[in-house]
């Protein structure tokens, strides 16, 4: 639903704005919901486990991985998450630091650190840490699902290649 997909990037876009005092209410039961979800979600990945990995979506979910397009399928989602839990070497966990739920109760976001390890070209493992921040959805049956997933690493940018003088 584009209209969804809307509300979520204007929540995302509001956030940094939002408090504890305005948008969001100190709800413990919905919050431990969301940290014990997104727990479930990092062990799921980390015993790489697709179809459990990708279960934690919503059926409209967008991800927005490091260094590639927006995926807007659970097709598409599916593939960023089989092409990284596939990459030789891959161990991959995160832990929530901050979780937040709308005063609504149907909305909340979940933010925290990642750690990723995967192996270069030559077989050397590579470690990687960064940030990460997920929107979620209270759904009907009182489960919740990630509308909205995007992480980056902590790493500096590369610098950028210079183009070949002819």
């Amino acid at each position: 639903m584009k209209t969804k997909q809307f509300i979520l990037t204007v929540c995302i876009a509001l956030l940094p704005f939002a408090f504890a005092g305005s948008a969001f209410a100190a709800d413990t039961k919905s919050e431990q919901a969301l940290r014990d979800a997104d727990a479930q979600w990092s062990k799921a990945a980390g015993a790489k486990d697709l179809d459990k990995t990708v279960s934690f979506y919503s059926e409209d979910a967008n991800v927005l991985p490091p260094n590639a397009p927006i995926a807007a399928s659970k097709e598409a989602i599916r593939k960023v998450w089989k092409d990284l839990l596939d990459s030789p070497g891959a161990v991959i966990s995160w832990r929530a630091t901050k979780v937040e739920v709308a005063k609504s109760g149907d909305i909340g976001f979940v933010s925290g650190t990642y750690e990723a390890t995967v192996n270069d070209a030559s077989g050397k493992p590579v470690n990687e840490r960064g940030k990460y921040l997920e929107v979620w959805e209270k759904k009907t049956d009182g489960t919740w699902k990630c509308g909205m997933d995007i992480w980056n690493s902590d790493a500096p940018a590369s610098a950028p290649v210079a183009a070949e003088k002819k």
